[in-house]
């Protein structure tokens, strides 16, 4: 084969390599990122309806200012009940924010030691957990243990457990993913366990505990333990790519809030008002400020961004098993960042 030939080939495979891997590019995502970004924020959650999404919910509360709610599309979608800014939305890992804060509440009130290991804490699980004696509290507050992550474990959306003791039962024994503090990997076990541990550090329920110390000193009473304690028509409906019908009354444990609460808790997390003198000190050496939520039907972030001083909640009710659709709110979100920050 002469040179001239074998350069034509090459090129002509890629080309049609080229071709092939544009077939697969997510060209919404795309066009969400590029659009020209839209004057105000409810156009921007119009957008977002644009792309597919069936409902948006978003609080903002820029600093010095009276705090916005905007809400586009549907709060449920068979009744067409247009979206509503006070709704209900099951905020998912959005929670771990509210368990991290009562872990540095705790610590600093001496209850509790983040140096403690898991065997000292639980020593019925010792034997169960791999590594327990030398997997700190720290360590499971930062996804550091290496313990294996339960929501992982085969068909747990399809079947979510009711219990602590049947989501527990699903890793005990298995090998760690890692050894502890060699690396990080998000699990859900980990505050499984913290939250057992705050039960029985305080004799409460958890979310009792969270009532207590969080929500009744900032008069949030718009956030709520279980779908069990909520009027199921506030809740807003729920949207998986692929099943027709509602899925808001599958219960996965999340707590629920509206925008609003969410948004006043992560101002007074960030402000540092939720702590007594060396709370907040103590939270900042072991968790984040700002998360995201995703179970079935309910994806949310929630982020305080300093240079602006502003607090923005995004709720958004459609979700998909390849997380299509939490990228694509990802860009609304940094995209409403971005309008508001121009707006100043």
């Amino acid at each position: 084969m002469n040179k001239k030939k074998s350069t034509l080939i090459i090129r002509l495979a890629l080309l049609i390599g080229t071709i092939v891997s544009l077939t697969y590019v997510p060209w919404l995502l795309v066009k969400a990122w590029i659009l020209p970004l839209p004057n105000t924020v409810q156009e921007q959650l119009d957008e977002g309806i644009g792309h597919g999404l069936d409902g948006m919910l978003v609080y903002v509360d820029e600093g010095g200012k009276a705090p916005v709610l905007y809400a586009a599309g549907w709060h449920d979608r068979e009744n067409k009940i247009p979206a509503n800014p006070k709704a209900l939305f099951k905020i998912a890992s959005i929670s771990k924010l509210y368990t991290a804060v009562s872990v540095a509440k705790l610590v600093n009130n001496k209850s509790l030691s983040l140096d403690k290991s898991l065997a000292d804490y639980f020593p019925e699980l010792a034997t169960r957990i791999e590594n327990a004696d030398k997997i700190t509290l720290r360590m499971m507050v930062q996804h550091r243990s290496g313990i294996p992550n339960y929501t992982n474990t085969p068909n747990f959306w399809s079947n979510p457990t009711q219990s602590y003791q049947e989501a527990l039962d699903l890793i005990l024994d298995l090998p760690a993913n890692f050894e502890p503090n060699s690396d990080y990997e998000y699990s859900n076990t980990n505050y499984l366990l913290i939250s057992k541990l705050i039960e029985k550090t305080t004799g409460k329920e958890k979310f009792e505990y969270i009532q207590e110390a969080i929500l009744n000193p900032l008069n949030l009473q718009n956030t709520f333990g279980s779908i069990d304690d909520v009027d199921i028509d506030r809740l807003m409906g729920a949207y998986h790519l692929n099943v027709e019908e509602n899925i808001k009354t599958t219960n996965y444990g999340s707590m629920i809030a509206t925008t609003e609460d969410v948004g006043i808790f992560l101002r007074a997390l960030n402000d540092g008002s939720l702590f007594k003198e060396g709370g907040k000190e103590i939270y900042s050496s072991i968790y984040e400020y700002e998360h995201g939520g995703w179970i079935p039907g309910y994806q949310s972030h929630a982020k305080y961004y300093k240079d602006i001083d502003t607090v923005v909640v995004q709720f958004n009710n459609t979700t998909d098993s390849e997380l299509y659709y939490w990228n694509l709110t990802e860009i609304i979100f940094s995209r409403i960042a971005k309008i508001v920050a121009e707006s100043k």
